[in-house]
Parts: C-alpha cells; structure tokens; sequence
C-alpha cells in the first residue's frame, strides 16, 4: 500500500471520540485492539467515493464478459 495510515487504540478512540471524528474526516483512522487492525474509520465522503469506484469497476467488468 505505501502511505501509513494514522492509527488510534481502541482506548484512545473510545476516550477521545470527538477527536477520532476529527482526525477520520481528513484522513482514514486505523483503530487498532491489541496491536492488531481492526477497524478502519473514515469521512462519509470518502467512503461514498470508494462505493461509487466499487460499483464502476464492477459494471466496467460485467461489460466485458
């Protein structure tokens, strides 16, 4: 993948949630349990942008069968 993501414990997002809101709507947020990924939060936007290349791509193959 290349670019590291920002990360948070689950602790830190759960005490500093306004601050995770924050932080997701400029950039996606690994929030991690344990030292292990386990959620990725991000800005609606972006998650809309990533559906909507999904759903492209997706047609993009269904055309060519």
């Amino acid at each position: 993948m290349g670019a590291s993501m920002k990360t948070m414990s689950a602790k830190n997002a759960k005490n500093g949630f306004g601050l995770l809101i924050d932080a997701a709507r400029a950039e996606p947020v690994t929030i991690e349990k344990y030292g292990r990924a386990v959620v990725v939060v991000m800005a609606a936007e972006e998650y809309e942008r990533l559906k909507a290349f999904e759903e492209a791509v997706y047609h993009y193959e269904e055309k060519g069968k």
